[in-house]
């Protein structure tokens, strides 16, 4: 296995920039366990679920992480990138500063009465120790005060729009069913919801219960070593509520499937320990890759993945390599949209068949 081997060509323009007219205005192709694919709609996705289908969500909700600055002397401008995992006591948090800042450097946010930031600590790969002085009781408040919306590298614009200081994005990248502050980026799979589904779905009889993963800059990071085994992933905080839990073990003593809304969710369940104690809290590098033996998820809903990326081999792991790279070709054929606002794909675990 090597990195090489999850790479395909995608055309830049198929790269999607904005999110669409309506969060389910969304194509879904189908990968059943058969290697099958089928060209479906978004509203679609009940039909593809049964009954008893147990399906788990990542409940996260993205901060303003994107904090733009100025430097209390001269004037610069600057961009802080709140690392929400690394926050300690004191006002003090991790950051990536574009550019580079040297230690003891004053920063401003904001207009007004803005929020004071010094520079410490240079921490290695990028990133520096930041302060908040004073105007700021944590990184929370720093990033609704000031923050914008991070979004990823390949949306090749700032966030704008008419509502509120990002636009639309502030809203659209983010699930409707976001609740804990935490992550710098969504869990993508999650945004073409709308409330509503969530009813049908319930009415159909399956049932939908939450965990927290909070999505680091990591999430970016590419796979830069040919063997993929090699690759370090970033730790990301979770947590898991007794009732999930609970909900996921008595559908798998049924024999009944657990489908994972994204990525994200598919690495907590997935994580060895990770059922095994109530309510329980902590982190996961869980790296998933062909030949993992897949114990809790049977099916997932996920977006299109970047070439040669940990995500794209962690779909291949459960829908089978050659049959996720033959979707993906086909998925460029059909001019389906790509990555965070692009479309999705509904993913049955290889060898289980379509009912």
């Amino acid at each position: 296995m090597r990195t090489s081997d999850f790479t395909f060509e995608l055309p830049e323009k198929l790269v999607a920039q904005h999110p669409p007219a309506a969060r389910s205005d969304a194509r879904l192709l189908h990968l059943d366990g058969d290697g099958r694919t089928a060209h479906r709609r978004f509203p679609d996705l009940p039909s593809l679920l049964r009954p008893d289908d147990l399906l788990v969500r990542n409940v996260t909700r993205v901060i303003p992480a994107r904090v733009p600055a100025r430097k209390e002397v001269g004037g610069g401008r600057v961009e802080v990138f709140i690392l929400p995992e690394g926050e300690g006591p004191g006002g003090h948090f991790r950051a990536l500063t574009r550019p580079a800042l040297r230690p003891g450097v004053r920063l401003l946010a904001g207009e007004g009465h803005p929020v004071r930031l010094e520079v410490g600590t240079d921490l290695g790969g990028g990133q520096r120790e930041v302060r908040i002085v004073s105007g700021a009781a944590g990184i929370l408040d720093l990033a609704e005060q000031v923050g914008r919306t991070p979004l990823p590298p390949y949306i090749r614009r700032d966030p704008e729009g008419s509502k509120g200081p990002d636009g639309v994005d502030r809203e659209r990248y983010q699930t409707v069913y976001a609740r804990f502050p935490g992550s710098v980026a969504a869990p993508t799979a999650g945004l073409h919801f709308e409330s509503g589904m969530f009813g049908r779905l319930r009415a159909s009889g399956v049932r939908i219960v939450d965990l927290v993963l909070h999505v680091g800059y990591g999430t970016f990071a590419p796979v830069r070593v040919e063997d993929p085994r090699n690759h370090d992933l970033a730790a990301e905080r979770f947590f898991v509520p007794d009732a999930t839990r609970r909900a996921v073990l008595a559908q798998l003593a049924d024999g009944r499937r657990v489908v994972a809304v994204g990525t994200t969710t598919v690495r907590v369940l997935e994580t060895p320990g990770v059922l095994e104690s109530d309510g329980i809290a902590g982190s996961t590098s869980l790296l998933i890759l062909p030949g993992h033996r897949f114990r809790v998820v049977s099916a997932m809903l996920t977006n299109f993945h970047l070439p040669g990326s940990s995500l794209l081999m962690l779909v291949a792991a459960l829908g089978g390599t050659e049959a996720v790279l033959a979707a993906y070709r086909e998925a460029v054929r059909e001019r389906y949209r790509f990555y965070s606002y692009g479309d999705a794909m509904f993913v049955e675990k290889r060898g289980e068949g379509a009912p």
